[in-house]
């Protein structure tokens, strides 16, 4: 895998957020070859960055699993940007601080925590996990308070981490009903430079975000389906090509639809299968897998985006 350190240069593109795969065993171990290859599906679509989050279940998986998946990331082609996550508590990310240092992984995104916290503890246990890992953040804001209920001293913390190289990217998850309607993210943008910054939801809000925010690129769920498409959605924006940008989104809708109703994540994980891209397995507690009826619908949906992405 890549070792260089994450630039702001490197955040104009798309970040896929893959699933992690499962035996089908007892202990529902991690299926490493079919991770790799949806690994590979996403670098022949001509995206090479990879990010393990809550795509991957990350939030519940054990400290053996988590070894296992870094030394698999570090095991990975040198021109793959191979991100994963910690947390999303304090302890959990301070007992995976020492297996992060001791490789050279370009930057580790925290995952938002939702126990009791404030924006000055929250920015003291940053610098601490950051230190301890010896790996540049990634800022995960999910919701307006990620960093407590004091909005404006959360986007102050987030700021003072980037201005000091804490942080060296943000990836910002809040859902609006407009996405280009944002109060919150233009309070960010007052605090940190815009190329930090990367859309976190999809392709459902990528084109506001990259046009009327000028945010250098997004995180994609779908695009491990279409990673084709991803990219090209996303070169359209860069060439402010919005009505090619927007035709090219609109195939993601359907199945975005679906991940929205009954859970990105889990939907995710299914639709990989059911496209035929790889054997993605059960999925870990606490979540649910679909239903039979569920995936009854979501199989003719999967399979249309990834048909679309070999017509391309």
């Amino acid at each position: 895998m890549r070792t260089a350190a994450l630039t702001s240069t490197d955040l104009a593109g798309v970040f896929p957020v893959p699933p992690l795969c499962r035996h089908d065993d007892a202990r529902r171990t991690v299926d490493f070859a079919e991770t790799t290859r949806i690994a590979r599906h996403i670098a022949d679509g001509g995206i090479r960055n990879f990010l393990y989050g809550g795509n991957a279940f990350l939030y519940h998986i054990t400290l053996a699993e988590y070894e296992a998946l870094l030394d698999w990331a570090n095991g990975c082609p040198d021109d793959w940007t191979m991100l994963p996550s910690a947390g999303p508590s304090f302890g959990r990310a301070m007992d995976q601080a020492p297996i992060l240092a001791r490789y050279s992984f370009p930057a580790v995104m925290l995952l938002p925590c939702a126990d009791p916290r404030d924006a000055a503890g929250l920015e003291r246990g940053y610098r601490e996990f950051a230190e301890a890992a010896r790996t540049p953040l990634i800022v995960y804001l999910k919701d307006e308070n990620n960093f407590g209920a004091d909005k404006d001293a959360g986007l102050d913390a987030v700021g003072r981490l980037v201005r000091d190289g804490v942080c060296v990217a943000i990836k910002y998850a809040v859902v609006r009903q407009d996405p280009t309607l944002d109060s919150y993210l233009d309070g960010l943008l007052q605090r940190v430079d815009r190329k930090y910054v990367i859309s976190g939801i999809g392709e459902r809000p990528a084109i506001a975000h990259m046009r009327g925010f000028g945010l250098p690129g997004f995180t994609t769920g779908s695009g491990c389906v279409a990673p084709a498409l991803s990219r090209m959605l996303f070169e359209h924006n860069v060439r402010g090509e919005w009505d090619q940008a927007e035709a090219v989104r609109q195939h993601f809708i359907a199945l975005e639809d679906l991940r929205d109703a009954w859970g990105p994540a889990r939907v995710l994980h299914a639709a990989v299968e059911l496209a035929g891209i790889a054997r993605t397995g059960p999925v870990a507690p606490y979540v649910t897998a679909l239903g039979s009826v569920q995936g009854e619908k979501l199989a003719p949906v999967a399979k249309q985006l990834a048909g679309a992405m070999v017509e391309v």
